[in-house]
């Protein structure tokens, strides 16, 4: 349930939709950033779950990128990566002033998280107690090549490039809702994996067509520029968790991978049957992952996961090996 409901003002004007959960007293608080063409509701699973998973009082604030879901439009010339870790810093100063803050993103929001640590190195060192980066880049657009030959991929990225830039010089309408049932299909083979809930397809065409097109173009010229491997030396004594499914068709496993290698100490998890959508697909997996996070942070004992359905073929890698889902389990319970 819904604690506190604000608008974070920006410098620019735009207005970010934040939302607050659990205990607004908590010394320890989970900020979680969506990727790019989603909205909050991509941690609805997380929102409901984390709180009891911890067993102890947490805070959790989420809140909409700019031009997405319910923050307000924004001009082209600041849908930047840049200008997304500008707006997490301030959503940090005037949401969570003191105590340490977890930070969970994914796609685009792991991407912000890198920025952020870029642009913020100071306060990212002096606020930050840990991380989960899920479906994410430090290397742009490197090892994409959705799924097809390399040949084909490029004229895939090259068209979409074109696409985007007229996208992004047609203002914040949302036209394209209307025919998202129709693209459906399209989204399912994109962002998921082998098995994908059609209601978690469904939730994700909603949030691509609640999306200003202006937004969707604007940001996509920066996936190819992003660079931030660097960045991650910020994060190298933190407890981090890094999170892929096997089968994600754009950012693959070699994207987690380097990510993994900046890392040594974080914790690796695959699902392999999973694709791009990992909150929706595995979210058992990606709120436990953000739980033992938060538990190695602050040092209380995460609790093992409820009666939920789990996927036996799930398999989870902590520093290089693979421990079958009994095994990793009864980890999170230990």
């Amino acid at each position: 349930m819904v604690t506190a409901e604000s608008k974070v003002t920006l410098p620019d004007g735009v207005r970010l939709h934040v939302a607050e959960y659990g205990d607004p007293n908590s010394s320890l608080t989970v900020v979680l950033l969506h990727g790019w063409t989603c909205d909050t509701r991509l941690w609805r699973r997380q929102i409901a779950d984390l709180p009891a998973r911890m067993g102890a009082p947490l805070r959790i604030v989420a809140f909409d990128l700019r031009g997405h879901g319910r923050s307000t439009a924004c001009p082209r010339t600041t849908t930047t990566l840049a200008q997304l870790a500008d707006d997490l810093h301030a959503v940090i100063h005037e949401r969570v002033p003191e105590g340490k803050v977890i930070l969970a993103g994914h796609s685009m929001g792991g991407m912000a998280i890198m920025e952020y640590a870029h642009r913020h190195s100071v306060e990212f060192t002096h606020r930050v107690g840990g991380v989960a980066l899920m479906c994410t880049t430090a290397e742009g657009t490197a090892h994409t090549t959705y799924g097809l030959a390399p040949g084909v991929a490029r004229i895939v990225r090259a068209l979409e490039i074109t696409g985007a830039a007229v996208l992004a010089r047609s203002g914040p309408w949302r036209l394209h809702r209307t025919v998202m049932p129709v693209l459906s299909p399209g989204i399912r083979w994109l962002g998921f994996g082998r098995i994908a809930d059609p209601s978690a397809v469904r939730l994700t065409a909603g949030m691509i067509g609640n999306t200003r097109l202006t937004t969707i173009g604007g940001f996509r010229p920066w996936f190819e520029e992003q660079d931030r491997v660097d960045a991650l030396v910020h994060m190298a004594t933190l407890p981090t968790a890094v999170l892929v499914g096997g089968r994600d068709r754009l950012t693959p496993s070699n994207c987690a991978d380097t990510i993994v290698r900046a890392l040594p100490n974080a914790e690796h998890l695959v699902c392999p049957d999973a694709g791009h959508m990992l909150p929706l697909e595995c979210p058992d997996e990606v709120t436990g992952a953000i739980a033992r996070v938060c538990q190695r942070a602050s040092g209380v004992p995460t609790l093992p996961p409820g009666d939920g359905p789990t996927d036996p073929r799930r398999r989870k890698r902590r520093k290089g090996r693979t421990l079958p889902a009994e095994a990793a389990d009864a980890a999170d319970a230990a």
